[in-house]
């Protein structure tokens, strides 16, 4: 049914239960898991910094931050005997969105699960969604996944 399962994971519960959720897809189907993580440094910076700082302690802190948080969900996957990789992403010039659903196409993933934060209201208008965005754009099913309460 499905041999390679997409996960873009960000570090927050949400993620973490999308992939205990595509764990247990890729057990069922026998299907190899490729997490990725799309680095957006908009997040550690106000662009105030001076570049040498940036480059010298901000960038290689937030790298260090991600591939640390991709270990620990490889970790996961690889203790209930999944066949896992990772892929760390920097987004340049775009959405999140479009980075996950071209790496998607690239890789020839049959599905990407994902987790979704459920906004609503004022707050999904602000910040928008990216896994709304990735549901809309793939070229694949996507499978959204809540945080488990």
């Amino acid at each position: 049914m499905y041999n390679t399962i997409l996960v873009p994971v960000d570090g927050s519960p949400t993620s973490g239960s999308a992939v205990a959720e595509a764990g247990k897809l890729a057990l069922m189907c026998s299907a190899h898991v490729h997490l990725l993580h799309v680095l957006d440094m908009t997040a550690y910076t106000n662009g105030f910094e001076q570049a040498e700082v940036y480059f010298r302690d901000i960038k290689p802190h937030a790298i260090k931050a991600a591939e640390d948080m991709l270990a620990r969900s490889r970790s996961l996957l690889e203790a209930s005997n999944v066949v896992v990789d990772t892929d760390l992403r920097e987004n340049l010039d775009g959405r999140v969105a479009s980075v996950i659903v071209e790496r998607a196409a690239s890789l020839g993933a049959d599905v990407i699960v994902m987790g979704t934060h459920g906004r609503r209201g004022f707050e999904r208008m602000m910040m928008g969604s990216d896994a709304e965005l990735v549901a809309r754009t793939s070229p694949v099913p996507v499978l959204l996944v809540k945080q488990k309460q």
